[in-house]
C-alpha cells in the first residue's frame, strides 16, 4: 500500500509534535494532525489520509469511538486504521484488532523506527 498523507490523531501536544517529526522527516509524508476524535472525524473526510494513527484513550471521544464513526462516514469508511496506545496486552491488541484496526503501535514509539514499524503492519501491495 502506497501512502502519502498521513492523519496523527493524539490528545497529547507532545506526541503530535514529535509524530510529526517522525512521519514527515523519518518516513517522508504528508502529515495531518488532529487533537480529538470528533476533529479527527471531521479533518478526515475532508483530508483523506490513506492512513490514521489514532490514539486509543482520549477524553470525549476515544479511540474505538472515533473508528466507529469514521468507519459510518462514506469517505473515511475504508481508511486503515493504527490505535497507538500505552496498553498493549494481548488481549487489547486482539480486541482492537476486532474492532477492525489493521494493527497496534505502543507508546511511547520510537520517532526513528515509526515509519518502518507502520509499513510493516499494513498489508502489502
Amino acid at each position: 500500500m502506497t501512502i502519502r498523507k498521513v492523519m496523527l490523531v493524539d490528545d497529547e501536544d507532545d506526541i503530535r509534535t514529535i509524530g510529526q517529526l517522525s512521519l514527515g522527516r523519518v518516513g517522508g509524508w504528508q502529515t495531518v494532525l488532529a487533537a480529538s476524535g470528533a476533529e479527527a472525524v471531521t479533518k478526515a473526510a475532508a483530508e483523506q489520509p490513506d492512513l490514521i494513527l489514532l490514539d486509543v484513550m482520549m477524553p470525549g471521544m476515544d479511540g474505538p469511538t472515533t473508528l466507529g464513526k469514521l468507519r459510518a462516514q462514506e469517505a473515511t469508511a475504508k481508511t486503515p486504521v493504527i490505535f497507538m496506545t500505552a496498553k498493549i496486552q494481548k488481549q487489547e491488541v486482539a480486541r482492537y484488532l476486532e474492532l477492525g484496526a489493521v494493527g497496534v503501535i505502543g507508546k511511547p514509539f520510537d520517532p526513528m523506527t515509526l515509519p518502518a514499524e507502520i509499513k510493516r503492519l499494513l498489508p502489502p501491495t
